[in-house]
């Protein structure tokens, strides 16, 4: 059985959480959690709030042993852009595009 959950419209930067997301692939659910939570980045709490959602949709699907998942997917896709000006010398302005992702987050029932 597998089990997913998605965060959309995230504010952090795609480039920034596939590095961490490439750690957690293939990983059970406890190491996975335990890797999110001491790593000290934005992205990796958002991943961590991610993966923790999958799990509780895994509990509530009868016959499921959540003590035996595994990640299957980490799939990190870009959103929209928010774009933003910053003044700059001489009347000058730089755009600034503050980045967002699609988080989704597929569990598996795998071998440790």
């Amino acid at each position: 059985m597998e089990s997913r959950a998605t965060a959309k419209f995230m504010r952090v930067s795609p480039r920034k959480t596939r590095l961490v997301a490439r750690n957690i692939d293939g990983l059970p659910v406890e190491d996975a959690m335990n890797l999110l939570r001491f790593t000290p980045n934005k992205p990796a709490g958002v991943l961590y709030d991610v993966l923790r959602s999958a799990l509780a949709n895994a509990q509530q699907m009868p016959g499921v042993d959540v003590d035996a998942m595994v990640v299957k997917q980490v799939v990190v896709n870009e959103g929209p852009s928010w774009k933003r000006f910053l003044p700059r010398a001489q009347g000058r302005a730089t755009r600034i595009k503050k980045r967002t992702s699609h988080i989704t987050v597929i569990l598996a029932e795998g071998q440790e």
